[in-house]
C-alpha cells in the first residue's frame, strides 16, 4: 500500500453528558427491595452529586461515539513506542482473562493459589535468566515503585555494612523519576553530564565517585536511544569506592536477552512489564515494575516471596534482612500473568529477534529522516532515534507545529520535547512490529510535512485539520481542567 492512511469519514458528533441529559431519565433498574425502607443517619447525608439522566442508549451510543474517535495501536502506527503503545499479541489478553486467574481472590489459601504461586515463581526465574541477574522480585507495582525499591535495598545495604552514604549520582539521560526515586529515599542527587556522544565518561563518574556516594542510577540504553558503551568501567569505577549501579531497564525493549546486566557489572535492575513484556499501558492503566538484584543483595528483597518446597508453593517471610512489604499483596497480577505468556509463546530466539527488529526498523527511521530533521548525535541508536526541530526554526515551525500535522497524514504523534537535554526533541520509536511498508508510509508523511514547513507554515500551526478537534489549548487543559458539565 502506498496510499498514506489519513483521511475523512463520518465520525458522528456526540456533547457531554450533561449537556445530552435530562431529567427523570434513567438506563438503571435497580432489584426489587426485599427489605421496609429505613431513614438514613443525618450524618451520612450530603449534597447530590450533579450527575445527568441518561438512558441505557444514550450511554452505550456516547462511549461508542468516543471510541470511535480514538486513535490506538490497533487502527495504525504509534511511534510513542514501548515507552507507551507497542502492539502487543492479543493471546495474553486472552491469557489473563482465564477464569482461574481473573476471578481468583488475593485472601485465597495458599492450597487454593498453587496456579498464580507458581506461574510467580517461574516468573522471577525468566526475568532473571532474560536479564543475567539472579533474583527478582515481582512486587513493584510501577516502575517508579521498582526504582523506590532499589533505592531502599541500596540504603539497607550501606547500613547493614555500617555505612551512612547519602549521594546518588544520576546523568541528565536519565528517566526523570530516577532522581525523585532517590530524593524519596533521603538521598541527594548527584547531576552528571552526558559527552557530546550522549552517553557517559568514565572520567566523569570518577570525578564525583566518593566514599558518601551510594551508587549511580543509570538508564541503559539511555533516554538518547544510545547504549551506555562505557558502562563496565564506569561499574568498575563505582564498585571501587564501595558504591552500587542500579539501572533503569525501561528501555530494555532493545536489549532484550541479548545483554548479560550482571556480567555489565549492574547490581539492580528494575524492568517495566507493561512495556517490556506486553500491556500496554498508555492512559494510565496498570503497570509492574519488578527489580532484578545480583546475589549479594538478594537478601534485602521484599518479602513475602514465592518459594517451592517439596512440589508446592508458597509465600515466605523468613527473610531476616528484608526491607519488608512494599504494598498490600503482590502487585498487577494480570500484568505479570501477560508478561508469562508473553514470554512463554515467543522463547528465548524470538525474544532476542524482538530486540534486533526494533533496533533495526529504528535506525531505518533514522537513517531515512536524517538531514530532514536535525539529528543532534549522529550514530547508530537503539530501540528509538531523537530528532529535533532545528532545520526547521527558519521557518517558525516547531515541534509541536510538525507532530500535530502527522495526525492529519493518519499517524500518531511521537514522543515530543523529551529528553529534555535535547531542545525540540522529536523521538522516535516504531517499535520490532511495524513493517518497512508502514515505516515508508510515515517516513512518506515526516517527508511532506517538512516541506509544507517551508511551503506553507500557517497550515501546520493550524494543524490538526482533519481530527474531529482542531488544536486544542494544552496549557489550559492542564491548568483548569474541567471533569465535569
Amino acid at each position: 500500500m502506498k496510499e498514506l492512511p489519513g483521511t475523512t469519514g463520518l465520525l458522528i458528533n456526540e456533547p457531554l453528558l450533561w449537556e445530552k441529559g435530562r431529567a427523570g431519565r434513567c438506563g438503571f433498574s435497580f432489584p426489587r427491595r426485599d427489605v421496609e425502607p429505613a431513614s438514613l443517619d443525618e450524618a451520612l447525608i450530603g449534597q447530590v452529586p450533579d450527575l445527568p439522566g441518561l438512558s441505557e442508549v444514550d450511554v452505550v451510543r456516547h462511549y461508542t461515539r468516543l471510541s470511535q474517535w480514538n486513535f490506538c495501536v490497533d487502527t495504525g502506527m504509534y511511534p510513542l513506542g514501548s515507552c507507551t503503545m507497542k502492539y502487543n499479541p492479543k493471546i495474553n489478553e486472552k491469557m489473563a482473562r482465564l477464569t482461574g486467574f481473573a476471578t481468583a481472590h488475593p485472601l485465597l489459601p495458599g492450597r487454593c493459589s498453587q496456579g498464580a504461586m507458581r506461574l510467580m515463581f517461574e516468573l522471577e526465574r525468566l526475568l532473571a535468566e532474560i536479564t543475567g541477574m539472579n533474583a527478582v522480585t515481582l512486587q513493584p507495582a510501577a516502575g517508579a515503585q521498582g526504582e523506590l525499591t532499589g533505592m531502599l535495598i541500596i540504603h539497607a545495604f550501606h547500613e547493614k555494612n555500617g555505612q551512612g552514604r547519602s549521594k546518588i549520582i544520576i546523568p541528565d539521560t536519565a528517566h526523570g523519576t530516577n532522581p525523585a526515586s532517590a530524593a524519596l529515599c533521603g538521598f541527594r542527587a548527584v547531576p552528571v553530564k552526558s559527552n557530546e556522544q550522549g552517553i557517559l565518561t568514565p572520567e566523569t563518574i570518577a570525578s564525583v565517585m566518593n566514599e558518601d556516594t551510594a551508587g549511580i542510577m543509570v538508564t541503559n540504553p539511555n533516554t538518547l536511544g544510545l547504549f551506555e558503551e562505557n558502562i563496565k568501567q564506569i561499574a568498575e569505577i563505582v564498585h571501587l569506592r564501595g558504591g552500587l549501579v542500579y539501572c533503569d531497564g525501561a528501555n530494555l525493549n532493545a536489549v532484550m536477552g541479548i545483554v548479560d546486566m550482571g556480567a555489565m557489572g549492574v547490581d539492580l535492575l528494575h524492568l517495566n512489564l507493561h512495556k517490556t513484556f506486553s500491556t500496554p499501558h498508555g492512559g494510565g492503566g496498570p503497570g509492574s515494575g519488578p527489580l532484578c538484584v545480583n546475589k549479594q543483595l538478594e537478601p534485602f528483597l521484599p518479602v513475602p516471596r514465592p518459594v517451592q518446597e517439596n512440589g508446592s508453593f508458597r509465600l515466605s517471610e523468613d527473610f531476616p534482612d528484608t526491607i519488608g512489604r512494599m504494598h498490600a499483596f503482590y502487585g498487577n497480577f494480570g500484568v505479570m500473568i501477560k508478561a508469562y505468556s508473553y514470554i512463554r509463546s515467543l522463547g528465548p530466539d524470538n525474544l532476542k529477534k524482538a530486540s534486533q527488529l526494533a533496533v533495526l526498523n529504528a535506525n531505518y527511521v533514522k537513517e531515512s529522516l536524517k538531514g530532514v530533521f536535525h539529528l543532534p548525535f549522529d550514530r547508530p541508536c537503539m530501540h528509538e532515534c531523537v530528532f529535533t526541530d532545528q532545520f526547521q526554526r527558519a521557518f517558525k515551525v516547531s515541534t509541536l507545529d510538525m507532530v500535530k500535522r502527522l495526525m492529519d497524514y493518519g499517524f500518531h504523534p511521537p514522543t515530543v520535547y523529551f529528553p529534555l537535554v535535547v531542545n525540540g526533541a522529536i523521538m522516535i520509536e516504531p517499535t520490532e512490529t511495524e513493517s518497512k511498508e508502514d515505516l515508508d508510509l510515515f517516513i512518506e508523511a515526516c517527508k511532506a510535512i517538512v516541506s509544507e514547513a517551508e511551503e506553507k507554515a500557517p497550515l501546520l500551526h493550524e494543524a490538526p485539520h482533519k481530527c474531529i478537534r482542531g488544536r486544542l489549548d494544552e496549557t489550559k487543559a492542564a491548568r483548569q481542567p474541567c471533569l465535569t458539565g
